[in-house]
């Protein structure tokens, strides 16, 4: 039977030990993370949150201090080699021998985890990623676009459950981030893969991502769904264009307001608290003709910075 948990972590927690000049250094606390079967994940942070630790944890590239982890129903302690067989890591770093063809360096990659010529995807694999026409081109010869394209070709070669994606857009342009993204939903959706995706595009992880977590200071701070966490912040902002220029700001209690340099008016209020007419009844008492309009609400990147701040 497939596990309903992708990934299951309880109670982790890593300690880097003093190093020469430098202090011990706790990067983990006490992590408790269940990540669904089947899932495009998103795993959220500022710089030093703990999530590269988290990562090479799952990967086995890190040793944890303390706590649990199974992956796809094996524990790490106890199947070490069948944790490792179920996930596949796309790194942050390039880090590929620029003496390889990418059609060699899947065959290395292969060899690594047993699997036989007769059962090996490279052809499919490069063909996914787009690089069939670079497969026997030294890797040292291909854009920055193209090494990245490979690093998910070799995350891919053992054909994991569980596919991390670490920073996979960061420097590249619009049109490999899109094609990337079209191969990330095409697997989760084809093959039911589980995606775990760290980003600092917000607007990513609110498009893609089913549930995401978002970690500060190696503590999880909140883990949802995404519209759920979306539904945390319920303030709204209607946008006015008045047809005259706005002397005094409008007052009201449940409302904020503020002018902009091109004329333009904001007022600020809560969803749940406040309607839409309302506003417009404030604007109308004070006088204030509106010759356009348009309203936004709160994004993930909102709810990030409020929860980040308030840990």
């Amino acid at each position: 039977m497939l596990p309903h948990t992708a990934v299951e972590i309880s109670g982790l927690s890593k300690i880097y030990n003093a190093y020469k000049s430098q202090p011990a250094r706790q990067a983990l606390y006490d992590l408790d993370l269940s990540i669904p079967a089947g899932s495009v994940f998103g795993l959220l942070g500022p710089n030093g949150a703990g999530k590269s630790t988290l990562i090479n944890i799952l990967a086995g590239l890190v040793r944890k201090t303390t706590g649990q982890v199974k992956i796809w129903g094996f524990d790490q302690d106890k199947n070490p080699r069948q944790s490792r067989a179920a996930i596949g890591v796309m790194p942050q770093e390039l880090n590929l021998d620029p003496f390889f063809t990418p059609r060699a360096a899947l065959d290395v990659q292969a060899g690594l985890y047993g699997i036989p010529k007769s059962q090996r995807r490279s052809e499919d694999i490069l063909a996914m990623v787009g690089l069939s026409e670079k497969a026997d081109a030294y890797s040292r010869s291909l854009s920055g676009g193209m090494r990245r394209r490979l690093l998910l070709a070799k995350a891919l070669v053992h054909s994991p459950q569980i596919l991390v994606l670490d920073e996979p857009t960061a420097g590249v342009d619009l049109e490999l981030r899109q094609t990337l993204w079209d191969n990330v939903r095409r697997l989760n959706q084809e093959t039911g893969m589980t995606i775990i995706l760290t980003t600092h595009y917000l607007e990513e992880a609110e498009k893609m991502c089913d549930q995401i977590a978002i970690m500060n200071h190696g503590k999880l701070i909140a883990q949802d769904s995404t519209p759920n966490l979306l539904a945390q912040l319920d303030g709204k902002t209607m946008h006015i264009q008045p047809e005259e220029p706005v002397q005094t700001l409008p007052t009201h209690p449940d409302m904020t307001s503020s002018l902009n340099k091109d004329g333009s008016l904001n007022i600020r209020y809560s969803a749940t608290k406040t309607s839409a007419e309302e506003v417009f009844q404030m604007l109308r008492q004070n006088q204030i003709a509106i010759r356009d309009v348009k309203t936004s609400q709160a994004d993930l990147e909102d709810v990030f910075l409020e929860l980040t701040k308030s840990a």
